[in-house]
């Protein structure tokens, strides 16, 4: 991805590189330093100081602008991501005619694909992929039946409806994804909510009438990927009102450019009790260094 440098800021940078141009000659500056010089050295920086570097004059908005200086911020699988974020609209000449620096752009903006499901774009600080995958793609016991569940639209989910529990005695939800993640350590979350949540008044009101057998059994996560990784967790529900990520488990990818499949699950099955009340908005995959989820 690019060594960040650590000890010199941009500042910093552009100061030394001015006084030696001063020092040297009158006539000299900073537009005269060599056009792939100055790329080079862009290599080092992250996408940040990248674009802060590019502002100080013409040369070195031109050399911000390097494929080299760009595709060395990009993830080993951003070909994979690239058909993936730019779907069936004429993606073989888009791909031919974009900038690495443009590409590098697209994958950073949220990208839906497989039929609006699955959303995929890259973490700004780490350069990793971060995936989130809609409840619609989940399959959910008893979701057809419209006793036990409903998909309920909402403003607070990015795929802008959740499925809804209302009442059910055996609950299991799958999740699977094939896709090629890039070199790194990933973690899995499930977006839940206890409650169902809706504006009266353009306030938010939160309906708990129906939430109950959380706090009875504990709720199974469960993770498996095709490499032969496996996690098993359990835990209650618990924060009425409140979206939060329930943790599934970790993996690792550590020989990119080939498929990933993942499959993860919640369940509480212990029929001696009914549980609802519960929103599923998916689940999200990123890199397990991500210091903030709620971000998802």
């Amino acid at each position: 991805m690019g060594a960040a440098v650590s000890s010199t800021s941009v500042a910093d940078f552009i100061d030394d590189v001015g006084s030696e141009s001063s020092s040297s000659s009158s006539s000299t500056g900073l537009g005269d330093i060599p056009e792939s010089c100055i790329s080079f050295i862009m290599k080092s920086f992250d996408p940040k100081e990248i674009c802060q570097l590019a502002k100080v004059n013409k040369t070195f908005h031109r050399a911000s602008s390097a494929d080299f200086v760009w595709e060395s911020k990009l993830p080993q699988t951003y070909n994979f991501l690239l058909n993936k974020a730019l779907g069936d609209n004429n993606k073989e000449d888009l791909i031919r005619t974009m900038t690495k620096k443009e590409v590098y752009a697209k994958l950073c903006r949220p990208n839906f694909f497989d039929g609006g499901t699955k959303e995929v774009w890259l973490d700004r600080k780490s350069g990793q992929v971060c995936l989130f995958i809609s409840s619609k793609s989940f399959k959910i016991t008893g979701i057809d039946d419209r006793r036990y569940w409903n998909n309920i639209p909402t403003e607070e989910s990015r795929f802008k409806s959740v499925a809804y529990l209302q009442q059910m005695w055996w609950v299991e939800v799958l999740g699977e994804v094939d896709f090629e993640f890039p070199r790194g350590k990933y973690s899995i979350y499930f977006r839940l909510h206890l409650g169902k949540t809706s504006k009266k008044l353009g306030r938010r009101v939160c309906d708990l009438a129906q939430v109950h057998g959380w706090d009875i059994k504990p709720v199974r996560f469960q993770l498996s990927t095709s490499d032969g990784q496996n996690s098993l967790s359990q835990c209650y529900l618990s924060g009425p009102g409140e979206w939060a990520h329930y943790h599934v488990g970790d993996f690792v990818i550590d020989k990119p450019n080939g498929s990933t499949t993942i499959k993860f699950s919640l369940a509480q099955i212990d029929c001696t009790h009914t549980k609802g009340g519960l929103c599923i908005d998916g689940a999200v995959i990123c890199p397990t260094e991500s210091e903030n989820t709620k971000q998802f």
